[in-house]
This record gives C-alpha cells, sequence and structure tokens, in this order.
C-alpha cells in the first residue's frame, strides 16, 4: 500500500463499499480520459469502507497509481471521506461516486473546472454535468434548498407539473438555464469539486448523516460562510445512480434506499429548520415524509 501522498492540485477521492464491479468500469476511465492528459498535478484516493468483495486485492492488483486508505468499518459515506478529507492537502477535492464514469477529454476534462475555481475565488464548490446512464440530468446536481415550501412542492408533485417557475420549481432549481455556468444552492456527492481551504474553514462533512443530505447540508454551511456553489454544464460525468455498492438494483433495495432518503430529509429539517417553524409544522414534515416512505 502506497503511501498518502499530501501535495497535489486536485485529490479525487472516492468512497468504496463493495463496488469492485464499478471501480473496474470507472478507474480506467479516469487515467484514459483524464488523468493522462491533464496539467495538473492529480492524486486518487479511495477510501474502503470495509468491503467485503476483495476490493482492495482488485485495486493493489490492478491499480496500482491509486492511494487506498481503510476506514475499519461501514460508517457512511460523510464518514468514509472525512477519512481522506482529513489528510489532504491538495488544493481542491472532488468527491466522486464510484458508479460514475468519465468520457472523452473534450467532455470530462476537469482541468477546465480548475481554471473556472482558479479564477473565482469566491466559489467554494463545483459541479459538472453529472447526466444518467441515459443521458438525461441527474437532477441532484443541480439543486435548490430543500426549504419546507420547496421539499413540499417537490414531494407533492408541483415541482413536476410547473418546473419552469420559480415558485414549485425550486427544489432542483429547474427554471435556470442549464446551458449556462451559474450559481445553485447544492450539489450532489457524486461528483462535486471543493475548494481545500474553504474546507479548511467551513469544516469536515457532518457525519451524523449516514447518507445523503451531507452534500447538501456542506453546500448549505459553505454558503452561510460566504462562498458560492456554481453549476458548471461544459463538463460532464456519467453516474450509474444508485448501484455504488452493488451489480444491479432489486426492489427491495430500491424501497430501502427511497426509505432512507426521506427520513434524511426530516433529519436535515430537524438540523436547519426546526427551531424557525412552529412545532406541530415538523408533524406535517414528518406525514409527508412518511408517505413517500411507505411507497404511496
Amino acid at each position: 500500500m502506497r503511501n498518502y501522498k499530501q501535495t497535489a492540485d486536485l485529490n479525487i477521492i472516492i468512497l468504496n463499499y463493495n463496488g469492485q464491479f464499478w471501480l473496474k468500469k470507472l478507474l480506467p476511465s479516469l487515467k484514459k480520459n483524464y488523468l493522462s492528459k491533464s496539467k495538473y498535478k492529480v492524486e486518487v484516493t479511495i477510501v474502503d469502507n470495509a468491503s467485503t468483495d476483495d476490493s482492495i486485492k482488485v485495486l493493489q492488483r490492478n491499480f496500482k497509481w491509486v492511494t487506498i486508505l481503510e476506514s475499519g468499518r461501514n460508517g457512511g459515506f460523510a464518514f468514509g471521506n472525512n477519512v481522506a478529507i482529513k489528510k489532504n492537502e491538495a488544493r481542491y477535492l472532488m468527491l466522486l461516486n464510484s458508479d460514475t464514469e468519465f468520457l472523452d477529454a473534450s467532455q470530462s476534462n476537469l482541468d477546465e473546472i480548475i481554471d473556472y475555481l482558479d479564477q473565482h475565488k469566491e466559489v467554494a464548490v463545483a459541479s459538472p454535468r453529472i447526466e444518467l446512464g441515459d443521458g438525461d440530468l441527474d437532477p441532484a446536481c443541480h439543486r435548490g434548498e430543500p426549504t419546507p415550501f420547496a421539499s413540499f412542492s417537490y414531494i407533492i408533485g408541483l415541482e413536476k407539473i410547473f418546473p419552469k417557475t420559480k415558485l414549485f420549481g425550486s427544489y432542483h432549481q429547474s427554471y435556470k438555464n442549464l446551458q449556462e455556468i451559474h450559481q445553485i444552492d447544492a450539489c450532489s456527492g457524486a461528483a462535486m469539486i471543493v475548494r481545500n481551504n474553504a474546507v479548511k474553514k467551513v469544516g469536515l462533512l457532518d457525519e451524523n448523516f449516514f447518507m445523503y443530505a451531507e452534500d447538501l447540508d456542506w453546500c448549505k454551511r459553505f454558503r452561510d460562510s460566504g462562498y458560492q456553489i456554481v453549476f458548471y454544464p461544459k463538463i460532464k460525468i456519467i453516474h450509474y445512480k444508485n448501484k455504488s455498492g452493488i451489480k444491479s438494483s432489486n426492489k427491495k433495495t430500491a424501497m430501502m434506499t427511497r426509505q432512507h432518503f426521506y427520513k434524511t430529509m426530516l433529519q436535515y429539517y430537524d438540523k436547519h429548520y426546526l427551531d424557525k417553524y412552529p412545532k406541530f409544522f415538523r408533524n406535517l414534515v414528518k406525514y409527508f415524509v412518511l408517505i413517500k416512505t411507505d411507497g404511496r
């Protein structure tokens, strides 16, 4: 196992939990389509959250150019990424899911985002355009602040009916021009580039969030500290969503993922909005969360 390097322009952090199937897809595309052509010093760190699928052996045998950190337990997304973030002195960090893939250099050239961040010191976080396997936008990379009203509009389907209106489309800010670089409230931890000196001011990911919402929470904390979050659509990355730990989804896994997502929304509400609304309002939020977790 290599020693962890601490100087780079960009350190790409990939959290792994039983994801060797996806790592074998991601890492060759990352090296061929970006690392081999980058003008910057870029390092790749893989944090393994106690996988049981021989991921580490596969990495040590086939991808000797990555740095491996073993977290010792499956403590969740924030916990695992923090293992690498704590040790990192790169100028920029990138959180990257294992179930992603880099396109040819003209489409997935992260150097372009680094250049942009070097010129815009007020920006702490930048997201590329994350596309699903069918080419559609992964809406999680283009998020608004999930205020109670924005979340309500999303849950009951008003955003889907009126996506181009600011009033009802604020959950994913779908009213904005997706072809232009612009500010957003939050993006997805599946692929986000973060200014490291801003991390040192704002702090690590909140490990109270096991999975989901830790990226929203981080973005909110960056914004509250005066930084901007930017959507950079000229650069694209593919995300085979909800498959980072498994080869294929099944109904039981999909339901568990759905339940965890909506329960985490309530956890986010408790952290950021509980003291701003009357107590009965939380019961209303919980009611809608329960409806969604029941699959209705």
